[in-house]
């Protein structure tokens, strides 16, 4: 059989011709093909799962991360891979109501669906051992929003202020602000329109507001900036006559009403929606992450949905452009997300990842059994289409439509007479790929899938796949659901924190006002508003040290600035051990005022803060502390050269290294084959040049035997009826029968000298081959 594990080249199938069936010319997709995206139809039965799960194989096992959101729960299929083959894996896996139904124990219909999987990869060339390396080489799990039955996803980070390269993109930036609104709303079960609706308008603001000043909100504190917005114009009228106070308050209860919900407790508690992490481990190893929506309502659905893809289109805009697929987003029953005429919160992301996520090397695949809940518009630029069995004339009508709308925008020809009568032979896990990167469409049966396809998944199965990770991790102290009378309290992560009693050392006697502070400095009051009812409150003096750091060398393209605050106790002797003692803190994430609490009480400070001079000389310790002992470390890759970001980790670093490599290859390949297409091309010219030849010899030679049999033919009969077989009419038989074998002769040489042309073509594929086999070694 052909090789098919070659890097960069997905295996999916083998060609399927209607009348000779299935042939042994392997479908090979390149990988790189996906970055102009996929969109795979099918009506139920078509075998559209199957191929869309040997895709994710595919990409998986070439080290490509997969982000598959799954409305139905067909996707966690991909965790039933068994490298053993043996029955005791497919087990408690298999449908016992079908094994009652064919009259056989569960044991006997587990052995007879694992016998059965592994005669069908044998017959598609494949084993338990590239199960074993497809296993190996991923991290899998599925995902759970709202839910404990899988992994849980907490949205409580959802209204972070987004990116750098998001603030400064003002298209970017407008649909981010308007696509979170919509779908929050949606979840209120508001339909909100962006231009007339004021709940939208509102919030839309405050948002925008919040986020251009670098301010992330949860959704606690989304209900307190509802009720008293920081700021008093919308427009050119004024808040109040926009959107009255009371009016205000009642959307804010709504909002507080589904935050204090039992059913949306779930949606606090679990791993942030953090797509690096969601694409790549810690380490740098590719994952699968299965999200699994299909125990949410429709409401549910569309706000995570709405959220993910917002932070998906985040994360592109965060990564360098490529021409390699570094990833890849899946998303299954994409019915009502991506509609034709109506704009679900879902749908603008989708379009714009779409249009941009290419530059960066996302390839986005859609699949549905509805064409004509596509906006096939939107879908104009996709590069790949997967085609199966119709259901209606009208699916076929809608498929046409916009196969002829992508390939006008690709400049490819379209045959719309050929293409319908193809897609009215599609059969049973026989598929139509139209990739506009190919210079015709071909036709194929898809190969068998290495996960078990038992079909969607119940929460228990979900349960059982998932319980073994969930034990392996250390219980965490998540985040509390704020409620709506509760002030959300800013997260504050380690190591910033604020230094403990025993840090700043014994009392020295309580002070009724705030200790005077020379006029050029700053102070700022710890805000203690979660403090128990009736307690005493005591401030005690910290130095806060701000530093602008410049991180520079050349040699490893570095020249970058970092500000850092650090907190030191204000005690003893203020020498250069001051800042030894201190400790990494967020200025801007603690909750401070300028002024202290009513009724506190305040230690003194150390005499020497009290004069300027002494602040100055703290500065210049400050400077010299941080000169000494702030580093940071870099990683660096001798082949290609290559060094790692400053901040970057090491597993992050490893994944761009893994994407440079990709282009590197990709590029080198493409050369490889551009080198080898001219010399092919001239080859393939000449055997159909000879294969003309021998068609003419072959023609001839049919044409002298034709005229032989007819000659001595004629002189036979002529005897038998009694005329003389004349020596002139032997020797023209002989002449037509010496023909004959010299046109014999002529059509050898020719077979000859296709079989040789033939053999060239062969020996320069071995040649492409091992040139190609030296890159990606």
């Amino acid at each position: 059989m052909q090789d098919y594990e070659k890097l960069g080249q997905f295996y999916l199938g083998k060609q399927y011709d209607f009348e000779k069936g299935l042939s042994d010319e392997l479908i090979l997709y390149d990988s790189k093909d996906l970055t102009t995206h996929a969109v795979c139809v099918g009506m139920t039965g078509s075998g559209k799962t199957g191929l869309c799960l040997s895709l994710i194989e595919e990409a998986l096992i070439d080290q490509i991360p997969v982000l598959a959101i799954d409305p139905k729960g067909d996707l966690g299929n991909l965790l039933l891979t068994f490298p053993d083959l043996a029955p005791s894996d497919f087990r408690d896996w298999i449908d016992e109501g079908a094994a009652t139904r064919t009259g056989k124990t569960p044991d006997e219909y587990a052995a007879q669906t694992a016998e059965l999987w592994k005669n069908g990869l044998a017959k598609w060339g494949q084993d338990g051992e590239r199960i074993r390396r497809l296993r190996d080489t991923v991290d899998m799990a599925i995902y759970t929003p709202g839910s404990n039955a899988g992994l849980p996803l907490t949205v409580l980070k959802s209204f972070d202020a987004p990116s750098e390269a998001v603030l400064n993109d003002a298209d970017a930036f407008r649909e981010r602000v308007s696509s979170c609104t919509s779908g929050l709303l949606a979840l209120l079960g508001i339909d909100a329109d962006p231009v007339r609706s004021r709940e939208h308008i509102l919030i839309s603001n405050i948002l925008d507001r919040a986020w251009r000043s670098g301010k992330s909100l949860d959704v606690g504190g989304l209900i307190m900036a509802i009720q008293a917005p920081a700021f008093d114009k919308v427009g050119v009228f004024d808040l109040e006559m926009f959107y009255p106070q009371k009016d205000r308050m009642e959307l804010a209860m709504a909002m507080n009403n589904l935050l204090a919900s039992p059913s949306f407790q779930n949606w606090m508690h679990g791993d942030p929606l953090d797509v690096q992490r969601l694409l790549y481990t810690r380490e740098g190893k590719p994952r699968l992450s299965v999200i699994s929506i299909a125990h949410l309502s429709d409401t549910e659905r569309m706000f995570f949905v709405t959220i993910l893809l917002n932070e998906v289109l985040a994360w592109v805009r965060s990564q360098e452009g490529t021409t390699t697929l570094r990833a890849m987003l899946y998303m299954d029953e994409v019915f009502g997300y991506f509609p034709p005429v109506a704009n679900p919160p879902s749908k603008a992301p989708m379009l714009t990842l779409l249009k941009q996520a290419r530059a960066f090397g996302l390839g986005v695949v859609l699949a549905t059994q509805n064409p004509v809940d596509l906006d096939y518009k939107g879908l104009a630029n996709t590069g790949t289409w997967f085609l199966g069995r119709l259901q209606t004339e009208r699916d076929k009508a809608r498929v046409l439509e916009g196969l002829e709308g992508a390939s006008a925008a690709a400049g490819a020809t379209f045959d719309r007479q050929k293409m319908e009568a193809t897609l009215a032979a599609l059969g049973n896990r026989v598929f139509l790929m139209n990739n506009v990167h190919e210079d015709a469409p071909v036709v194929f049966q898809t190969r068998w899938a290495m996960s078990y396809l038992r079909g969607p998944l119940s929460r228990e199965h979900i349960v059982r796949l998932m319980e073994p990770r969930k034990q392996k991790l250390e219980p965490t102290t998540s985040d509390q659901p704020a409620t709506g009378s509760q002030r959300p309290q800013p997260a504050e992560p380690e190591p910033s924190r604020v230094p403990t009693q025993t840090e700043f050392g014994d009392a020295r006697g309580p002070l009724t006002e705030p200790p005077a502070l020379p006029p050029e400095v700053d102070a700022y009051f710890l805000n203690p508003r979660h403090t128990p009812r009736g307690a005493k409150i005591r401030y005690r003096p910290a130095l806060l040290g701000h530093v602008r750091l410049h991180f520079v060398r050349s040699s490893y393209d570095v020249d970058a600035w970092e500000d850092q605050q650090l907190l030191a106790a204000a005690e003893g002797e203020l020498d250069d051990s001051t800042w030894e003692r201190a400790v990494p803190i967020e200025l801007q994430r603690l909750d401070v005022d300028r002024e202290p609490w009513d009724g506190a009480e305040f230690e003194e400070l150390p005499g020497p803060l009290t004069s300027t001079r002494a602040y100055a000389s703290l500065g210049k310790q400050l400077k010299e502390h941080c000169y000494q002992r702030t580093t940071r470390n870099l990683w660096r890759c001798e082949n290609p050269k290559m060094y790692s970001q400053l901040g970057e980790e090491e597993g992050d670093f490893r994944v761009r290294l893994r994407t440079a490599t990709r282009e590197l290859r990709d590029m080198l390949v493409e050369k490889v084959r551009a080198k080898f297409s001219s010399r092919m091309e001239a080859l393939e010219s000449r055997l159909r040049s000879e294969q003309d030849r021998l068609a003419r010899e072959q023609a001839q030679y049919d044409a002298a035997k034709m005229d032989t049999a007819v000659s001595f033919g004629t002189s036979i009969l002529g005897a038998i009826f009694g005329r003389k077989l004349t020596s002139s009419r032997a020797s023209s038989s002989a002449r037509s029968a010496g023909r004959a074998a010299q046109q014999r002769s002529d059509v050898t040489r020719a077979e000859g000298r296709v079989q040789d042309v033939e053999r060239d073509i062969s020996d320069l594929e071995a040649e492409l081959m091992d040139e190609i086999h030296k890159i990606e070694d």
